[in-house]
């Protein structure tokens, strides 16, 4: 059962309750000890969870659009909804796409609302359980969760208001540096990772056990040197060993041909994901909890009804020169929808799309022009998207993370293994030599396409600012984005970051 399943079941009971009113009553308990009692923690944490998938206006981590998601992903180099010939699609997806974003725009202040309204979540679950005296596991768990929205927020937008507890007003929030609120992040799951579960699936699908927690750690660890100025190469590499713990391993690559791309390698983002190599997941099902839009909002009209039985959007496109990169051996190719005998079913009547895009944005893409993605082949429910789930973090990530933490420490021979063992499962050669960055760079491009990590990745190693595509070359200042303009006429005491 789910947390979220949880918190509805201890709602419903609260409401049965109250209409047996000739019976005793025995539920009466203090608000400050309600938490302790045992389901009740789950329904303070399923508030802070309730944030995760994503849904209208911005909100979450993935799943809908104009939010985190769409912010960190078209900012980068593989994903963009361009202005079409036809009228459709207005031009904020391109301008993102070529970094010519504002403080006004949408995306920031979407993301930024998000990421805020998520951390004052978070310190009231803390501040309910602390005072409830609940499990300290459940309190642990607010606490990781805190610092996994803290950590997307100095990722995007450095130095950034930090209060943990609800008692200042907004206009009173200070603006704390990148690297003070780095060093919370850290103390806070060095503090209490070991107090989570280690129980994978069941009813921790979804949740911050000890091996995700981990995962984040490390994460945040492998983008120290970004945030902070100090690489940390060596406790990264430490917390990805502490996730092998986990008894991961990668999901099968074999052929499939029930699977709609086929092969096993696409169950990783269908419904309810495999947790032989899944350690994070968003739970979603379309119009109760969140959705997942992103093979829909790709596709032609057409070709969603022929399909998958609903309409598509003819939205976002992957760049030519992206997918050319990846070999015709390589089942992940098989994400991208193009040409008169694309990938996936053949209905007829479906959409021949190009490879080849003329312009994002003056005049805009042909209707049919550029590769889709239909990485997240919609499962049912399907109502303004499909019911995916959505991996945050991975083993293969894990794999891969542990190759470039042992190239950037000088022992690319250990890495070696880590990386081939991803390559292999898509059908690729080992490489022939001990791996170099830029094949750690290319490799985490073909396997987290449309995961959440690209700009990350760009920014890390060294490539976010150059020239691509339709994008020229930016300065530096473009490696934060803007303090969202209602921010800062909400709170005089923020800075706005350089640039800007």
């Amino acid at each position: 059962m789910k947390i979220k399943y949880i918190y509805i079941a201890l709602s419903v009971a609260f409401l049965s309750s109250c209409t047996k009113l000739d019976e005793n009553i025995y539920d009466k308990v203090p608000a400050d000890e309600f938490f302790a009692l045992p389901g009740a923690a789950a329904s303070s944490l399923a508030s802070v969870y309730a944030q995760m998938p994503g849904n209208w206006d911005g909100v979450g981590y993935a799943g809908a659009d104009r939010g985190w998601y769409d912010l960190n992903e078209m900012s980068a180099d593989y994903q963009v909804v361009p202005h079409r010939t036809t009228g459709d699609w207005e031009l904020d997806f391109a301008r993102l796409y070529k970094r010519e974003w504002l403080p006004s725009d949408g995306f920031m202040n979407n993301t930024w609302n998000w990421l805020y309204k998520s951390i004052y979540r978070a310190n009231r679950s803390i501040a309910q359980l602390e005072t409830a005296k609940a499990d300290p596991s459940a309190i642990a768990e607010a606490k990781v969760l805190r610092a996994f929205f803290y950590y997307l927020l100095i990722d995007d937008f450095g130095d950034v208001p930090f209060f943990t507890v609800n008692d200042t007003p907004v206009e009173q929030v200070p603006q704390a540096k990148r690297k003070e609120v780095y060093d919370f992040v850290v103390s806070e799951l060095l503090a209490n990772i070991d107090q989570l579960s280690s129980t994978k699936g069941g009813n921790y699908y979804g949740r911050f056990n000890k091996w995700a927690a981990y995962s984040l750690l490390a994460k945040v660890y492998l983008n120290a040197q970004v945030y902070t100025g100090t690489p940390m190469w060596n406790e990264c590499l430490a917390a990805c060993n502490k996730v092998s713990e986990g008894g991961f391993s990668l999901h099968s690559g074999a052929a499939d041909a029930s699977n709609k791309l086929g092969y096993k390698y696409y169950e990783l983002f269908g419904d309810v994901l495999p947790d032989d190599e899944t350690i994070l997941a968003i739970y979603v099902t379309a119009d109760i909890v969140g959705r997942n839009i992103f093979t829909v909002r790709s596709l032609g009209g057409t070709d969603g009804t022929n399909l998958f039985g609903a309409g598509a959007w003819n939205g976002s496109i992957v760049p030519q020169a992206f997918v050319e990169k990846f070999s015709n051996t390589d089942i992940r190719k098989r994400q991208f929808r193009y040409g008169a005998n694309p990938y996936g079913p053949q209905p007829a009547g479906f959409i021949n799309y190009s490879l080849e895009v003329l312009s994002l944005d003056n005049p805009g893409a042909l209707p049919n022009a550029g590769a889709r993605n239909q990485k997240f082949f919609p499962v049912a429910p399907i109502s303004n998207g499909g019911s995916n789930d959505f991996p945050i973090y991975r083993y293969a990530d894990i794999l891969l993370m542990k190759a470039e933490c042992n190239v950037r420490l000088g022992s690319a021979a250990v890495g070696k293994p880590f990386i081939d063992q991803v390559r292999e499962r898509a059908g690729l050669n080992a490489l022939t030599a001990a791996p170099t960055l830029d094949n750690i760079y290319d490799e985490r491009g073909f396997e987290l396409t449309w995961e959440g990590h690209r700009r990350q990745d760009m920014i890390r190693f060294g490539k976010f600012l150059l020239a691509h595509d339709f994008a020229p070359a930016v300065g530096p200042f473009r490696l934060l984005f803007p303090i969202p303009t209602a921010a800062l006429n909400a709170n005089k005491l923020l800075i706005q970051n350089p640039g800007y």
